[in-house]
């Protein structure tokens, strides 16, 4: 459980009553993006409170005429994405600067310039959203705010959402070190070993990384990697 200095307030107002719980900010986050969290491990307290601040209970007939339900964990759930979430400005200033980061990170791998089919640099989406004023929102999930970030930056450049295939010739010595990298890049949909002992494979990757990709391929096989655009 967190510990109480730490834990916020998550409340929700329904029916004329208040519920309130003290939970650890970092997991209302979770919640809020879709992530499965035992909460029941992570509130300061595993109770619904009507006063958090007064220490009384949410009546019992309350909370299942609000909730549906007596569990106290998906009670608590339903006050975290319905309700609101109280946070230091400290606390705020954090996460939404660990989400706007996300954010940038998430469109640079998947975007590119369909004109040249290169890849957008962090830097010139992020100077992009600060041109457009975008406005990270601490709870919201990663993909919508994505998706509201793509519709900011389309009228201030060229890029679009795509996926591309490449061709990968490896060195048999460089086959083992590489792997692991190869699947963490995007799907291998085919691949076969060729008569000189080189490993051919064909993979699906968004295309964003493949500058990425092919930089790491080559640190690992000292540049003997072989990547190529289909």
């Amino acid at each position: 459980m967190v510990n109480l200095d730490e834990a916020i307030v998550a409340r929700l107002e329904s029916h004329g009553e208040t519920f309130e719980i003290l939970i650890d900010p970092d997991v209302a986050r979770m919640i809020r993006d879709g992530k499965d969290v035992d909460l029941l491990e992570h509130a300061a307290v595993d109770q619904v409170f009507h006063n958090a601040s007064k220490g009384t209970r949410a009546a019992e007939d309350k909370l299942l005429e609000v909730f549906g339900t007596d569990d106290v964990s998906e009670i608590m759930r339903q006050i975290i994405v319905r309700g609101e979430v109280q946070l230091t400005a400290e606390q705020r200033r954090e996460i939404m600067e660990s989400k706007r980061k996300k954010i940038i990170s998430e469109i640079s791998r998947n975007a590119i310039n369909p004109q040249t089919k290169a890849p957008h640099p962090p830097l010139r989406i992020e100077l992009a959203l600060e041109e457009a004023k975008f406005r990270v929102d601490p709870f919201k999930p990663l993909a919508v705010q994505v998706k509201a970030a793509m519709d900011v930056l389309r009228p201030l450049m060229p890029i679009r959402f795509e996926r591309s295939r490449v061709a990968v010739r490896l060195k048999a010595d460089d086959y083992g070190r590489c792997f692991d990298d190869l699947v963490s890049f995007g799907v291998v949909q085919r691949d076969e070993w060729q008569g000189d002992g080189s490993w051919i494979g064909v993979l699906e990757i968004p295309a964003g990384v493949r500058d990425e990709m092919t930089a790491r391929l080559n640190s690992k096989t000292k540049g003997r990697a072989e990547v190529k655009l289909l």
